[in-house]
């Protein structure tokens, strides 16, 4: 494969912010955005890593902003933030794992099954592939999900340099 093919996501143009757009899909459907739903999706939708609901709730008992917030009020606001199309969740390894999704390009990922590690790329050619398969089946496809599962090069190298040790 060359060297030169770009792997990284590029980026998508919104309308509104994740807080706006969360306020207006609670509004549709008849229900408040408190100070604690505020400050979650504030906090979640300043930073970009992957979480999970526990990671969440430490940070945000951290803040100023999201101390009030309680685990309940948490895993609600989340299951929420994926209803309003601003977050995607994955189970990997039985642990839920939250991604933004709103503002983010159509993407892929590469999961570690040692650290747990995920790595984002995004490909036209899995694209194509995608697009290919569901015209052969008369399929209108809407989007996919592809998690390739492995052992990232940081576990590999750490694994063979134990395993090197071992035999000394």
């Amino acid at each position: 494969m060359p060297t030169s093919v770009d792997f990284s996501l590029g980026s998508v143009a919104v309308a509104l912010t994740p807080r706006e757009r969360f306020a207006e899909f609670l509004q549709a459907r008849g229900k408040r955005i408190t100070r604690q739903r505020q400050a979650i999706v504030d906090h979640v939708a300043s930073r970009h890593e992957h979480f999970d609901a526990e990671q969440l709730l430490a940070e945000l008992r951290q803040s100023r902003a999201g101390a009030g917030a309680s685990r309940p009020t948490v895993y609600r606001t989340l299951t929420e933030m994926v209803e309003a199309g601003l977050l995607k969740k994955m189970v990997l390894a039985g642990r839920s794992v939250y991604e933004h999704d709103y503002g983010y390009p159509q993407h892929d990922h590469l999961h570690c099954t040692v650290c747990e590690k995920l790595i984002e790329f995004s490909s036209a050619d899995v694209e194509a592939i995608c697009a290919a398969v569901a015209a052969r089946h008369r399929f209108a496809a809407r989007g996919h999900r592809l998690i390739v599962s492995g052992i990232c090069a940081e576990c590999r190298s750490t694994r063979s340099r134990s395993r090197h040790q071992d035999r000394v």
